[in-house]
């Protein structure tokens, strides 16, 4: 099923997006920040370029909904003629732009010679991002760390940076934080590394003409305001997963647009239509219900109304009962 893209090459526009994150941006959570903001830039999990050559379902893979716009794919991988197939289906499915994932620490990933190891080989990246870009006509974006293990240095990620920007890169999306490969696990490298802002501060004074957008360690709507203030973007990531619901008024607040209060019972009613296509495809309630477990928080009872959701939807022949119950108790008690 092929769509088509939301607006064309407008990558300045983003001001403000929700990070890829694996285990957590499928496509039910996207449709639930949808509900929260119809501006913002949306991820998908990585997806191996590998895994699409090879599949013989690439919709499970590629496939989105078309409230997800703005949405940009995020690939993986280190070989240039995969990464480009990947890219011109990528942009054939109706994908806004394409991200590189230069950013993911984790063994499995450093495994498979991708992720943050790449920063260690800027040529491997270049030439992938030169495959890519002459394979498709939407923006190819780069989400990478500020170096790895010793290669961590101003210059290495200058150097690293214009590498990647000569290939044709449109965006750098760079997480203030270096990622060590041995020694610390995913979510170790998600905290123990210090957030140095002030060196991605000095990468946008050095490179003004580059478009290059501030990770990590951003938690609320006023820190994305002041990162906006020095940066192109902000990417907000766990902030944003764990709690969805303090974002409501980021297109208010970034994008200017009318103010709308947004009650937790209609973000859950406009979900159930989603999950009812789901369910009919042979999908199960939980996948989407483990997702809106987190919007119940801060309000009376939230932890017995946790507790119901995930009891009932994980079983097996749940149906959207459920969500049907839960918002209208939201909905009576104001929420």
């Amino acid at each position: 099923m092929f769509k088509q893209p939301f607006k064309p090459n407008e990558i300045a526009s983003y001001r403000l997006s929700i990070a890829p994150m694996m285990d957590c941006t499928d496509k039910h959570f996207r449709v639930l920040m949808r509900q929260i903001t119809k501006k913002s830039l949306l991820y998908t999990e990585m997806i191996v370029a590998q895994a699409l050559h090879y599949s013989k379902n690439r919709n499970k893979l590629l496939d989105f909904y078309e409230i997800e716009h703005p949405i940009s794919i995020q690939l993986g991988g280190d070989n240039p003629n995969l990464l480009a197939e990947a890219a011109q289906m990528s942009e054939d499915w109706g994908y806004d732009e394409i991200n590189l994932n230069i950013g993911c620490p984790s063994p499995k990933v450093k495994s498979g010679n991708f992720g943050a190891c790449l920063m260690g080989k800027p040529k491997i990246v270049a030439n992938c991002i030169e495959k890519m870009k002459k394979s498709c006509n939407i923006p190819i974006t780069v989400k990478h760390r500020l170096g790895i293990d010793n290669l961590d240095s101003d210059d290495y990620l200058i150097k690293f940076v214009d590498s990647c920007s000569i290939a044709g890169a449109d965006r750098f999306i760079v997480h203030a934080r270096k990622a060590w490969l041995n020694g610390l696990n995913p979510k170790e490298n998600r905290t123990i590394p210090p957030l140095q802002y002030e060196r991605v501060q000095k990468l946008k004074n050095k490179r003004p003409e580059l478009i290059i957008e501030l990770n990590g360690g951003i938690n609320t709507i006023d820190e994305s305001i002041k990162a906006l203030k020095t940066f192109d973007g902000a990417m907000i990531g766990r902030a944003a997963y764990l709690h969805p619901y303090l974002w409501t008024k980021i297109d208010q607040i970034i994008y200017g647009q009318e103010e709308e209060y947004i009650r937790r019972s209609k973000i859950i009613k406009k979900l159930i239509p989603f999950a009812q296509k789901h369910l009919e495809n042979d999908g199960r309630l939980w996948n989407i219900a483990r997702h809106i477990q987190n919007l119940l928080e801060n309000i009376p009872h939230a932890k017995k109304l946790r507790h119901e959701l995930s009891e009932k939807c994980q079983n097996k022949k749940a149906d959207i009962t459920i969500l049907n119950k839960i918002a209208q108790q939201l909905e009576d008690a104001g929420h």
